[in-house]
């Protein structure tokens, strides 16, 4: 299977199953510019690949 850009775009509700949180805590963490995010228009974009790396350097969210 080949993977395109659009697969690595993420909504909040995706984003909020890959991490296994809330989607208003990963809410909460885009607003507060501590999880790599993009607000478009008014709904929240997430890349994949930008949460792994955020996850392989110990999401830091303090």
């Amino acid at each position: 299977m080949v993977r395109t850009i659009n697969d690595e775009i993420l909504t909040l509700e995706e984003a909020s199953r890959f991490l296994k949180l809330s989607k208003s805590t990963v809410y909460n963490l885009a607003q507060q510019k501590k999880i790599p995010a993009n607000k478009i228009g008014r709904s929240w974009r997430f890349l994949r690949s930008y949460l792994i790396t955020w996850l392989e350097h110990g999401a830091k969210i303090n």
